[in-house]
């Protein structure tokens, strides 16, 4: 899955691709180095980011949208946890909704995905964005992300959305340390309990930066290993900026395992 941050202030590249006309390159881009799915967002999920409005966040996705669905014959995700965008976007021709929050709340965002027949990325995050990053601590990260992860699923199907419809995402980064985003990835196969085809998130993520002492623009080859244990943990998506280096990883790591 490639990113296109349609946002002035994500982390990794914010304001790269907020004109409609750059991001679309961008996306042409990527689909052309290996992307099997796109995923736009513009509204920033970053450490401390501030929520935008639903008209603003429309206003930024779609004409980015709308220029680029027919031209793609891969399937588009939407990075949002609002159901009034999640309506427009579906409608508009977008075919997954990524909901950071994992369908917290009244399920009304559920409701829509399920009314619209639309895949689901159910991610967990402790917290908010705005907070998630403040000492967050866990008694027993793995477990308690996955126990999360399983309430969520079990409401989104109560709320209508196909169980097959259904991605679930450990939340690298968000409300997480270092140690626990490394649990994480290297104990990814007690998610496949879950039932569900699981997604990573580790591109240019702070925990590469931690662990190599990086800033974002050199965390390449340590997102790279990340995605490495990933796929070799179970994950069957992974959600990069790079799409390249990691799509050829990717197929290699394939080639490899299915021998």
């Amino acid at each position: 899955m490639g990113v296109l941050n349609i946002t002035p202030d994500s982390f990794s590249d914010g304001g790269r691709f907020l004109d409609p006309g750059a991001a679309t390159d961008q996306a042409m881009q990527m689909v052309e180095e290996g992307a099997d799915i796109l995923e736009m967002g513009a509204e920033s999920t970053r450490p401390g980011a501030v929520p935008v409005s639903v008209d603003e966040e429309l206003r930024r996705i779609l004409p980015v949208l709308r220029d680029l669905r027919p031209k793609l014959t891969i399937p588009v995700a939407v990075d949002t946890y609002k159901p009034e965008v999640a309506r427009v976007v579906l409608e508009e021709g977008a075919d997954i909704i990524n909901d950071v929050y994992g369908v917290r709340g009244e399920g009304r965002l559920a409701a829509v995905v399920a009314e619209k027949r639309a895949g689901l990325v159910i991610m967990h995050m402790k917290g908010t964005p705005q907070d998630m990053q403040i000492e967050p601590r866990y008694n027993d990260v793995v477990g308690e992300v996955v126990a999360f992860l399983a309430d969520r699923v079990a409401f989104a199907e109560r709320m209508g959305v196909d169980p097959q419809s259904i991605v679930v995402d450990p939340g690298l980064g968000f409300g997480k340390r270092s140690q626990d985003n490394l649990a994480l990835l290297q104990h990814l196969a007690e998610l496949d309990c879950l039932g569900k085809p699981i997604m990573v998130g580790p591109s240019r993520k702070s925990l590469v930066g931690e662990v190599l002492k990086l800033p974002v623009e050199q965390r390449h080859h340590g997102t790279a290993a990340c995605v490495a244990a990933a796929v070799l943990h179970g994950a069957s998506f992974v959600r990069i900026h790079d799409v390249q280096p990691c799509a050829h990883l990717v197929r290699m790591l394939d080639a490899i395992r299915r021998a």
